[in-house]
């Protein structure tokens, strides 16, 4: 078993390899005056240039690189997942492979969590980024997160943060929610502290960022609502609808039951009717699918968790502690795993 390290950076990467070398030198400058061990695990996340080609170079001329190739793109969220997986610091900090995120912020980051914070994300004060396709929604989904968690941060999507290991090796990530980690950990009792760090502008390739993503984004936001408020309680959402829905076709057909009994009016073609049935039979419904849900929810957390991603070749892997909080295997069946020599 591999000793525990102080830091794991941790980058997925997808069609930079022109910004992997200059970033690379970048952490390693920063790194070197800290005085303390470290790891930086760089994720392909199944790129289609040369990507994996100078994560391997980085690999053979620094024993800190950890180059983790994916089987195909599976996403970032993905990335991060399989990145967290690996990783064997205490501290754990992201950032992006594209270079706006500014390694030289690493230290201020470092100094929240060392005042006891277990969260320390990052706020791109001055984004170099469109105010309409990525501000708006991160001031959206900032407003969201607030109100549901009371996790206040200026900048979700920012992905330069630095965590506690025990805060990412306890959270399942799905879609896009690795922007929305602040907000699942929140049922843990985190303490997040909000960082200002610079923002550059992007120097090579193109952004990967467009309405798509901005559309799955606010998408995943109502699952956020939904895993955080009632995942372990399912009925109390499907029952309220089933509740108010069959309560409300319950009045109405009652109103008409002392319109048809005392006043002796027709209801045969009176469309209200119809509408009062309606309501009770949704508001069954949603009382049997709250019960359906209870049962999944259930079964969900009893079962064995599926895995997120597949890769294919790690460089200078770690041994992972029997601890780990999923086994390693469990996400690499059918894949081709390299343990190079170890710093």
């Amino acid at each position: 078993m591999s000793d525990p390290l102080d830091l794991s950076i941790v980058i997925p990467a997808y069609n930079e390899a022109e910004s992997l070398p200059g970033l690379h030198a970048e952490i390693s400058d920063v790194l070197s005056t800290l005085g303390k061990t470290y790891e930086v695990i760089i994720i392909d996340d199944g790129s289609d240039d040369d990507t994996f080609d100078a994560l391997k170079e980085l690999a053979a001329i620094d024993p800190h690189v950890i180059a983790v190739r994916m089987r195909r793109n599976f996403g970032q969220t993905a990335a991060f997942a399989a990145g967290f997986e690996l990783a064997r610091g205490d501290v754990v900090i992201t950032l992006d492979a594209d270079g706006q995120n500014d390694p030289a912020d690493i230290p201020a980051l470092l100094d929240k969590i060392d005042a006891g914070y277990d969260i320390a994300s990052g706020w791109r004060i001055h984004r170099k980024e469109s105010f309409i396709m990525r501000r708006i929604p991160s001031i959206i989904a900032n407003w969201i997160l607030a109100r549901q968690t009371g996790v206040r941060l200026h900048d979700s999507g920012c992905s330069l943060k630095a965590y506690r290991s025990e805060v990412v090796k306890h959270v399942r990530l799905y879609g896009e929610m690795h922007r929305f980690i602040p907000a699942l950990a929140s049922g843990m009792g985190v303490r997040v502290a909000v960082v200002p760090v610079n923002h550059r502008a992007r120097r090579y390739g193109k952004s990967k960022y467009g309405i798509t993503r901005t559309i799955r984004v606010i998408l995943d936001l109502f699952t956020l609502n939904f895993l955080l408020g009632f995942q372990a309680k399912p009925m109390q959402l499907f029952g309220g609808i089933g509740l108010f829905t069959g309560g409300l076709g319950f009045i109405i057909l009652t109103y008409l039951a002392f319109l048809k009994i005392f006043e002796g009016i027709s209801l045969s073609s009176r469309p209200l009717l119809w509408l009062g049935v309606l309501l009770v039979i949704v508001g069954i419904q949603f009382l049997f699918f709250g019960l359906i849900a209870e049962m999944m929810t259930r079964t969900y957390h009893e079962s064995t968790k599926r895995p997120t991603y597949h890769i294919r070749e790690i460089i200078n892997a770690p041994e992972l502690s029997p601890h780990t909080h999923t086994p390693l295997h469990a996400h690499t069946h059918e894949a081709t795993v390299r343990h190079d020599a170890q710093s």
